[in-house]
């Protein structure tokens, strides 16, 4: 039996404020990088010490976090919580931020800046340091490791008309991973198309060069009246090597794109 540990943890970072001049005999050479996943919301743990490494009470201020992405545009704006209910050693200078996992939708994974600072009751800015050389930004590894996420969709759009009607190329529909309910689901975006949309499968190993001699059948039919005024979805499940789409009408800026998600 192998004998494995895991850490439940907090995810603390020390960051220094200028009260009263730095001493000079510590100095600390590095801020360690902050890794922060998608698919989960992240509670960041900060505090704020001085330069004497003693903690500050905060009770006084608002802190502010902020994270800007690799092309220096702000993704990121919260307040801290502060957690010192009494001006005590255990929780004196302590402050969370919790990065939502809808903040990091929308973002690839990528190192990210990130800043703190203090507002007064003044509404005067006090910023802080992540080390007494005077540096002020962090940074924030932002990975996928643990939460993959959905995999990105797949267009797909109409080939040349061939005895009346439209397809698009067959597309491969990953029959390894997924089980015997492979769920896949197809999006619509039409304007003023009026038709039907047949989606087909096959079990051929391989699509031949000229897709027409494949065995293809129609597992769905979609019908458009043209007053659509949003994309439409469709899910079907099936284990299939290909799927394509058909359509007796010229698709032809009616139909903008189709999305496939496996």
């Amino acid at each position: 039996m192998q004998y494995i540990p895991r850490y439940l943890v907090n995810n603390r970072i020390t960051i220094v404020a200028n009260e009263a001049g730095f001493i000079t005999e510590y100095r600390p050479v590095y801020q360690r990088h902050i890794n922060i996943y998608r698919g989960i919301d992240n509670v960041l743990q900060f505090r704020l010490l001085n330069a004497d490494q003693k903690p500050i009470n905060i009770a006084s201020y608002t802190p502010k976090f902020i994270a800007f992405d690799e092309n220096d545009v702000m993704v990121v704006e919260r307040d801290g919580s502060i957690q010192e209910l009494s001006d005590s050693s255990a929780t004196r200078g302590l402050f969370t931020v919790t990065i939502n996992e809808n903040d990091l939708l929308n973002l690839k994974d990528q190192f990210l800046k990130y800043s703190v600072y203090l507002e007064n009751s003044d509404n005067e800015n006090v910023l802080t340091y992540a080390s007494s050389h005077l540096t002020n930004s962090g940074i924030l590894n932002l990975t996928s490791d643990v939460f993959r996420g959905p995999i990105e969709s797949k267009e797909v759009s109409f080939l040349a008309e061939v005895d009346s009607s439209w397809s698009t190329g067959g597309i491969d529909s990953q029959p390894g991973i997924n089980g015997n309910e492979a769920l896949h689901t197809t999006v619509f975006y039409t304007d003023s198309y009026t038709g039907n949309i047949e989606i087909q499968a096959t079990l051929d190993n391989q699509l031949l060069s000229d897709e027409e001699q494949n065995t293809w059948t129609t597992i769905n039919t979609v019908s458009f009246t043209g007053s659509e005024s949003e994309p439409t979805a469709v899910n079907f499940n099936g284990v299939y090597n290909y799927i394509r789409f058909k359509t007796s009408t010229d698709p032809t800026s009616k139909i903008s794109k189709i999305l496939v998600r496996n």
